[in-house]
């Protein structure tokens, strides 16, 4: 079931979103479903606000209005989350809750996908895949951030530093 867990958004009055995401918490725990819905989320940002007493760091909604939930949607789960006070609805066409895509939810940083690399700077490797395939270089970055690796190869007796993913390399064995 874990598997057909997806984010929805929940629209919400404005202002409401850390009460609708305690409530929904509590009534998941009173009822017994954390196996239906799985996490509450309010997308936060810390931002630096400059003002007269100088510069204060403040934590701030991405969204404000809308509370993000993972679960597996069904009827139950629908009218949990609907019936909370404060929730006005989902978003979606009609009635019909839409779920967040792959990319929206990596876009908006809900889940980290931590990624577990097997080189280091300086290590020599392989690439895997990509117009470069099977190509040699030595790693010179890697930007856990932005998923990105950046590698030293040499084409046609120079060295050119190419941008890959994090995954489309692997270490070589001298």
């Amino acid at each position: 079931m874990a598997d057909n867990a997806k984010w929805y958004v929940a629209h919400t009055y404005s202002g409401y979103e850390n009460t609708v995401a305690a409530s929904i918490e509590k009534a998941v725990e009173n009822r017994g479903m954390r196996d239906l819905i799985h996490e509450v989320n309010i997308p936060m940002e810390t931002v630096t606000e400059i003002s007269e007493n100088g510069p204060k760091t403040v934590d701030r909604k991405v969204f404000p209005g809308y509370v993000l939930v993972k679960m597996v949607m069904t009827d139950e789960t629908w009218h949990l989350v609907r019936n909370v006070r404060g929730v006005t609805g989902f978003v979606g066409s009609g009635s019909k809750p839409i779920p967040l895509t792959e990319e929206e939810v990596a876009s908006m940083g809900v889940e980290k996908k931590e990624v577990v690399v097997g080189y280091e700077v300086g290590d020599r490797v392989k690439i895997t895949e990509g117009a470069l395939e099977s190509f040699l270089g030595a790693v010179e970055e890697i930007d856990l951030e932005r998923s990105k690796v950046r590698v030293v190869v040499e084409m046609f007796g120079r060295e050119t530093p190419v941008e890959l993913e994090l995954d489309q390399v692997e270490r070589v064995d001298d």
